[in-house]
């Protein structure tokens, strides 16, 4: 995991405790282990959140398949809602629904600025606070 994408987890782990949830890096990336971790895991006894973190200063993110299917299969088995937390920089967190990631021909995902920031929740609607009214 890169300096910026650790930092990042941090900021993300210390918003959800800040908003009433207990929240934890799990220690996945860079083969600590092989269990199908997410990069953050959260609950607050109503809503249990499993979200794979990626940040960049670019406008695009690619994940590849084995993130998005261990995701699955840890939120499957923990009943947590998974998500991909995208942290553009200087932009705010935004949180993208497995279903609405953009599949590439490599089989693997991808989540630009566009995709996040239309079809993207904000840290308020995973939390369970004030829902974001958007257009149409």
């Amino acid at each position: 995991m890169s300096k910026t994408g650790s930092v990042e987890e941090r900021d993300l782990v210390n918003k959800l405790w800040d908003a009433g949830f207990a929240a934890m890096r799990a220690p996945a990336s860079g083969g600590a282990t092989k269990r199908p971790l997410p990069d953050v895991l959260a609950g607050n006894g109503k809503l249990y959140l499993a979200i794979e973190v990626k940040s960049t200063r670019q406008d695009h993110i690619y994940i590849d398949n084995e993130k998005i299917t261990n995701l699955i299969e840890f939120s499957k088995i923990f009943g947590a809602t998974p998500y991909v937390g995208a942290k553009f920089i200087r932009q705010p967190w935004r949180f993208i629904k497995l279903e609405d990631l953009h599949v590439t021909r490599s089989n693997n995902y991808r989540v630009n600025t566009d995709l996040a920031f239309s079809k993207g929740l904000d840290f308020e609607e995973i939390t369970g606070g004030t829902k974001q009214t958007k257009l149409v």
